[in-house]
């Protein structure tokens, strides 16, 4: 039983009031990755990306986290666990993005839109972060070499 809830907790899992926040946590990542989607929106619909065809690696990436996060929207620890895998390579294409939109135009739209992808992963990062102080990373597992003592 956890004392603060007075409910039986799965050994190792959240209690109901962490689910409450990570759920919470979730609800919020989903509204910054909605705003990820108008992005992918503009650059699919863009004419840019016809002679830029680099552009769409941001359109493609942020349509492979969404996915992969939307289909853990009912176990948060999972749902977190999968954004924390994906996040490094949504900021890898932000910053790749920023390039490419300079050398495809320096219309504001594309101006902002870097911004906007840039900020979206520092979104995330908060949330995640926040996430993790509820349920922490589990310990990497350690490796003994043949022979190594403690």
């Amino acid at each position: 039983m956890t004392e603060e809830t007075n409910e039986p907790q799965a050994a190792g899992g959240p209690t109901s009031e962490q689910l409450q926040q990570l759920t919470t946590l979730t609800t919020r990542s989903q509204q910054i990755m909605s705003h990820a989607w108008m992005i992918r929106t503009f650059i699919k619909h863009c004419d840019e990306v016809e002679d830029f065809p680099e552009l769409n690696e941001m359109a493609r990436v942020i349509f492979d986290v969404f996915r992969a996060v939307e289909t853990q929207l009912r176990d948060p620890v999972s749902y977190f666990r999968t954004l924390r895998k994906k996040l490094a390579k949504l900021r890898s294409a932000a910053e790749q993005f920023e390039k490419d939109a300079w050398k495809a135009s320096t219309h504001t739209n594309f101006e902002q839109c870097s911004v906007a992808a840039k900020f979206l992963c520092v979104q995330l990062q908060e949330i995640l972060q926040a996430a993790e102080e509820i349920i922490p990373r589990p310990a990497p597992p350690q490796i003994r070499l043949p022979g190594q003592t403690d």
